[in-house]
């Protein structure tokens, strides 16, 4: 899972600043070229206005300019961001129908979706009232005293600055929430609880030890003893609202049809509905769960010679599985392992020459801060397109949380073969890849505002592509765990629209995950959990993927003999992270060129 830089907007908060007015280009007539130039000069006004619109979003794409500045998410600031829609819809317009290069009419695809998300998640899904999670100040901090972008007295300014919101931001915070669900309010808590571990004595004691002047070292002490006790206050706002919500009923975490194929067609951007793709899904389910079968029946005599395999096919492959699980790490050394791990996929991908590997880009595996916990296991927090040689984080969340029998559990499932096919996704050459290649990319709309789909899509393409090219010897253990984890790619996208819109409840998720998909329990429940909290993304796996993998063939026929894979993985990353249907259209064009 990819996370930091497409956080949602309202976390990432709107400033007070004024936003400049664009400079309208009169176009006379030009050819494609000439209309292109003009487009990217008024993109560009875009993406600075948007800096100034939101300056922790700036923050999160290696622009520093604004990061003194914390926003106080009230209607002023949200009224901003509408007038930002409206202006620069008007400034884009006359581009609609003038002729442009096919690279220039993708990235104006993009900036009309951005417009569109930023206006529907304000005044369609408002979860700015029901989602207590948007409120948490801790991630920008975070990212100001561990990013060495600046000397540490810049930084510490800047956090002085950033702190002198957030009394105002939590009391804002309060006003804002209405009819909230209760799941989201529980990670609130969760996750500002992990925040105060961002404002420890760490924090203070650098601030004691700089070069600020006396009356700024004072004046950030207060401030940071005035950051913790708002923490703490609006911890105990939430622990007030959790009891008042499971006593007298709380609003529904499931968001309906109507919003879910909205946020479908803005998040997903795949020229299909929601629910074509979930019955695509519960097509290839069944192919996933037969190819597991055929690999069980060979599997079977070597493993389990001593009994006979039952009849029942799904029972047969979760015997096999369970058998295989047991092989795994220990619970202290999981977070290590993975360490270990990333040298080996780097050395497979150079001498299998699959894509070329940046040595000078950094990826540093650590366990996931506290306040990031409590959504996913594993994640990646990648620098923006400004900021491309800052480090990139592996987050892998450590078991210290989990009783004996979670761990074992938790464990089973990110067993041997299953752990290997985890850092394929998240690490080499999946997202962390990924993200570089995007931050290259000559087109700053295409880094900036990409397309989940693509990201996660080719984290799962990977996968698929590194046991193809030959990882693991062709081993039949790492196939069958490999089709356990691609059923669940396919099995989030089915839960996940039977929960938003047909109201599924656990007992019937539970047994798609475990019994259908061959998850352990805890897996299967953390699931259950992130699925109550998130609407649509887990859908962008598999979208993503289909239509990577999907295109790859198509593309080979194209090419014919002249198809390479390492070329073919270069160029389609070029294009940043925009959605596979723009890319695949752009290189088709290219390929007949």
């Amino acid at each position: 899972m990819r996370t930091t830089l497409f956080a949602g907007l309202a976390v990432l908060g709107l400033t007070a600043c004024q936003t400049s007015q664009p400079v309208v280009v009169e176009n006379p007539p030009c050819l494609a070229q000439c209309q292109t130039e003009q487009f990217q000069q008024l993109s560009q006004q875009l993406i600075d206005d948007l800096w100034r619109l939101s300056p922790t979003w700036a923050l999160y794409s290696g622009v520093y300019d604004y990061a003194d500045q914390m926003v106080i998410p009230d209607d002023a600031a949200r009224e901003r961001t509408l007038a930002f829609v409206a202006k620069w819809r008007k400034a884009l317009a006359p581009f609609d129908d003038v002729p442009m290069t096919s690279n220039a009419r993708t990235d104006k695809a993009l900036l009309d979706n951005l417009l569109n998300s930023l206006e529907w998640d304000i005044t369609r899904f408002k979860a700015w009232q029901w989602n207590p999670a948007q409120y948490n100040v801790a991630g920008p901090f975070a990212r100001l005293m561990n990013e060495e972008y600046a000397d540490l007295d810049t930084r510490l300014k800047a956090v002085l600055g950033r702190m002198a919101n957030v009394n105002a931001f939590y009391s804002v915070a309060r006003t804002n929430i209405q009819n909230p669900t209760l799941e989201h309010t529980q990670l609130a808590i969760l996750q500002n609880k992990g925040g105060l571990a961002v404002f420890d004595e760490t924090m203070l004691a650098k601030a004691k030890a700089s070069g600020l002047s006396d009356g700024e070292k004072a004046l950030f002490e207060q401030r940071y003893l005035q950051t913790r006790q708002a923490i703490i206050s609006f911890i105990s706002y939430l622990e007030n609202l959790e009891s008042e919500l499971k006593a007298n009923g709380a609003r529904s975490f499931r968001i309906g049809e109507t919003l879910y194929e909205e946020k479908f067609a803005l998040d997903i951007q795949s020229g299909m509905t929601a629910k074509q793709l979930y019955e695509k899904a519960l097509a290839d389910r069944a192919q996933a769960q037969k190819q597991m079968l055929s690999i069980t029946e060979q599997l079977w005599p070597k493993y389990l010679a001593d009994q006979p395999m039952p009849n029942d096919g799904q029972k047969a492959v979760r015997t096999l599985i369970d058998h295989l699980s047991s092989r795994h790490v220990k619970r202290e050394d999981f977070v290590a392992e993975v360490k270990a791990q990333i040298p080996e996929l780097e050395a497979f991908v150079r001498q299998h020459d699959l894509i070329t590997l940046d040595p000078n880009k950094p990826l540093v595996v650590r366990e996931t801060p506290p306040y990031m916990r409590g959504f996913a296991g594993a994640s990646i927090s990648a620098p923006g397109p400004f900021d491309k040689d800052a480090n990139t984080y592996y987050n892998v969340t450590p078991l210290d949380g989990m009783t004996d029998e979670q761990a074992e559990s938790y464990l089973r499932e990110y067993n041997h073969w299953i752990l290997q096919i985890l850092n394929i996704h998240e690490a080499i050459p999946g997202h962390y890849t990924q993200l570089v290649y995007s931050n290259e990319s000559p087109s700053l709309v295409k880094s900036l505002f990409g397309n989940g789909a693509m990201v996660e899509g080719w984290a799962v393409y990977t996968e698929r592509m590194m046991l193809e090219e030959g990882y693991g010897d062709f081993e039949m253990e790492l196939w069958l765990m490999y089709w356990k984890w691609n059923l669940r790619v396919i099995t989030n996208t089915i839960i996940d629209y039977e929960i938003q819109v047909m109201g599924a409840d656990e007992a019937t998720v539970m047994d798609h995950l475990v019994n259908g998909a061959f998850q352990q329990h805890e897996e299967a429940a953390q699931k259950w959990r992130r699925a109550t909290l998130s609407q649509v993304q887990l859908t962008s796996y598999y979208a993503g993927f289909r239509e990577i993998y999907d295109f790859r063939e198509d593309y080979k026929k194209v090419k014919g003999d002249d198809f390479g894979i390492k070329a073919f993985h270069e160029q389609f990353l070029s294009y940043g992270s925009a959605p596979v249907k723009f890319i695949r259209a752009l290189m088709l064009e290219e390929a007949q060129r």
